[in-house]
């Protein structure tokens, strides 16, 4: 007898650094789980007074009109409830997707990394920006003068 072949995972974990709250996706994720992620998120915040929540992107390879929704969705509902929402660790083909299928995220802000992310909600109100122009900055490529012997 073999052991039936596990279906896709039903809870996302959500796990508490501080005041901000870390969100991993992993693969694909259905429509339920996104669903019980969106709730599960909304009732952490209220409970723990989250002033941020991170959903790192990383080990996710294709992103459809509906987790954009999801993930607008919980940016809104993490606003309503005065926490800021970034998205970290978004691949090349999940941003084209996105702006392919022309989904606006609005209220959500954008990090190349999950430091970066974190970076971004721990500074204060007046030093976003300022932190959101250094890793910006950092992501350039540095211009070289060749005509100065430079390398």
């Amino acid at each position: 007898m073999t052991a039936p072949s596990p279906g896709p995972p039903s809870h996302v974990p959500v796990l508490a650094l501080g005041d901000v709250l870390l969100v991993s996706l992993q693969g694909e994720l259905h429509d339920g789980t996104a669903e019980q992620l969106q709730q599960d998120i909304t009732e952490r915040i209220a409970r723990s007074g989250a002033s941020g929540v991170v959903i790192d992107l990383s080990g996710v390879g294709i992103v459809d009109s509906y987790l954009g929704r999801v993930l607008a969705e919980i940016a809104a509902n993490a606003a309503l409830l005065a926490a800021r929402t970034v998205l970290a660790g978004m691949r090349p083909a999940v941003a084209i997707t996105l702006v392919e299928l022309g989904l606006d995220l609005p209220g959500l802000t954008t990090a190349l990394d999950v430091d970066r992310a974190m970076e971004l909600l721990s500074a204060p109100a007046g030093d976003r920006a300022r932190a959101m122009d250094r890793t910006k900055a950092m992501d350039r490529p540095q211009a070289v003068d060749r005509t100065k012997g430079g390398p």
